[in-house]
């Protein structure tokens, strides 16, 4: 089922029974599975029929029992999904939610509204995300993990609440991060999770030390910027 206003580009397959409806773009070679459900009207009491929209980018895959809605009025009328997404079964990705490129979403991982992941996020299975949280890019969030704050780039986390258990050095690794950069988020992570200096002493520190780091810096920026404070680490 393909509603009037849906926008399909090209190479995309589409299977039987998915429903594509609402102000819904389509980029290219997507591949949107049996009984997915994408471009529905948001979940939200103050929605009343407002032209809100829903954009997927190219070379995304969106499993069987996914729901993705399109944005409200609140949070700028749009949904967005980027490009080379995997999205598993039964994920929902709620209203006026952002997915950074190359993120693999986990079955069963919930999104509520206005959060946004920067590229390549990984989730694991069962994963809840709270309203208006931001996973940084790189990070990975653990099986049934609980997020009700901003996630780090760079990071790994665990558990209810989600608390950061280190560095996602693996993943870096996998994606040609260097040795030396890899060590210097570390050493970052140290100085700001795992030290006794102060937030904002810990930041102002590591930018004299490795801030001229692209990584760093955008780690340093990140917890800066971050309006619901950021994932804290393990309690000993």
């Amino acid at each position: 089922m393909i509603g009037n206003k849906v926008r399909v580009g090209p190479g995309t397959v589409i299977g039987p029974y998915a429903v594509i409806e609402g102000e819904t773009t389509i980029g290219a070679r997507n591949r949107i599975f049996q009984f997915a459900s994408v471009g529905a009207d948001p979940q939200d009491l103050k929605y009343h029929g407002e032209p809100s929209r829903l954009e997927i980018g190219d070379d995304n895959r969106i499993r069987e029992f996914t729901t993705v809605h399109r944005g409200t009025e609140g949070g700028g009328m749009l949904t967005r999904i980027g490009n080379h997404v995997l999205l598993m079964n039964y994920v929902h990705v709620a209203h006026d939610c952002f997915i950074g490129d190359h993120s693999i979403i986990a079955n069963s991982t919930e999104l509520a509204g206005h959060c946004v992941l920067d590229e390549w996020v990984v989730t694991a299975g069962m994963c809840g995300i709270h309203q208006f949280s931001r996973i940084g890019a790189h990070a990975i969030v653990a099986a049934g993990s609980k997020v009700a704050q901003d996630v780090p780039p760079y990071s790994m986390v665990a558990g209810d609440r989600a608390r950061l258990v280190g560095v996602n050095s693996i993943g870096l690794e996998r994606r040609g991060f260097t040795p030396a950069t890899i060590t210097a988020l570390k050493s970052a992570f140290r100085t700001l999770f795992y030290g006794k200096l102060l937030r904002d002493e810990a930041i102002e520190q590591i930018r004299a030390e490795s801030g001229a780091i692209p990584e760093v810096r955008r780690l340093l920026d990140f917890i800066a910027n971050s309006p619901r404070g950021v994932v804290g680490r393990e309690r000993d």
